[in-house]
């Protein structure tokens, strides 16, 4: 069976970083069939982009979004796909490696139960070998190093959003989560889908051999926190979207010792009082930031997922009322 492959890319004030992408996309061993990228209706820059560049042998079709952050893009871009076998998605500022879709495309036409296929994004300011990929602690602990993995390809809990591929079917059954916050980026959405993926008792495949290069490249929002500035709002927003998929992922028993262990102790990156005097001894200008951000965004993030399942619970109600 030959599959369909469509790329859906966001983007946003990035035309250059979008060329360097969609030309790397033309060198592809095995081309897409389509490539959909969704554009703001205020960016008229990368409009104009488009609207001139000579796609062949691409076949590429824009989406015009008119509300800000990324999932909004994603999901109007998803609606717009009525015939693909698979959808692969990445960020505007990468290079996808040749050989891409064709790699994907081996592990969903030899395993029907895989839903999900990613690799490894190559950053230009961290470089490093790690064999621990992508994966979810029993005590909620996520250990994504997506851009570091090596080793075989295997099974692991989340994949990447600047280089991942799913079936269209399922994502589409899917969709992006809208109870995200952030401005732009809205990091961590991909957390949120890949758990309620693999809840569904699909594969999800991570192989370091799918490459891009990741350039990294400045974000047009307050999220820069990846980028090395700070933003205390944009690290709740961070925070909080993380807790909200981990909460609905967890059972009762692991949610009280994730609660546990974010207090006590942490990561670096999202510190509880274990790792303050770490930070401290590096002379962290924003640990205490940090700290007091990830409670607020650990606590907002429970009450979102409190707050949505009780809508749901009511809708559902509504409507067997109204059958009965």
């Amino acid at each position: 069976m030959v599959m369909r492959f469509t790329i859906l890319i966001p983007t946003y004030r990035r035309s250059a970083s979008l060329l360097r992408c969609l030309n790397a996309l033309k060198g592809q061993e095995r081309l897409p069939d389509e490539v959909v990228v969704t554009v703001r209706d205020t960016d008229e820059e990368t409009q104009t982009t488009l609207a001139t560049f000579d796609a062949a042998p691409l076949r590429i079709r824009s989406v015009i979004v008119t509300e800000p952050g990324v999932v909004s893009a994603m999901n109007r871009g998803l609606e717009s796909i009525a015939d693909a076998d698979i959808i692969a998605l990445t960020d505007d500022d990468t290079e996808p490696w040749s050989d891409w879709l064709l790699r994907m495309e081996k592990f969903f036409s030899e395993d029907p139960h895989i839903g999900g296929v990613g690799g490894r994004d190559w950053q230009p300011y961290e470089r490093s070998d790690k064999e621990v990929v992508g994966i979810v602690q029993w005590f909620g602990r996520i250990i994504g190093n997506q851009h570091l993995g090596v080793g075989p390809a295997r099974p692991v809990d989340i994949l990447k959003g600047a280089n991942c591929a799913f079936r269209a079917s399922l994502l589409k059954s899917v969709g992006f989560d809208s109870r995200v916050t952030g401005s732009g980026a809205q990091v961590n959405w991909e957390i949120g889908l890949c758990l309620k993926i693999r809840r569904g008792g699909w594969k999800l495949i991570y192989d370091p051999a799918i490459g891009v290069e990741h350039h990294v490249e400045k974000r047009h929002d307050d999220n820069q926190i990846h980028r090395g500035l700070w933003n205390a709002q944009a690290y709740r927003d961070m925070v909080h979207n993380e807790t909200l998929y981990l909460w609905e992922h967890l059972s009762p028993l692991r949610r009280a010792a994730f609660i546990l262990w974010s207090v006590s102790v942490g990561t670096q990156g999202n510190p509880g009082l274990a790792q303050i005097a770490r930070l401290m001894a590096r002379r962290d200008p924003h640990t205490w930031q940090k700290f007091t951000g990830t409670l607020q965004g650990r606590y907002a993030g429970v009450q979102t997922s409190r707050r949505t399942q009780d809508i749901a619970r009511q809708q559902t109600t509504l409507e067997i009322s109204k059958v009965s």
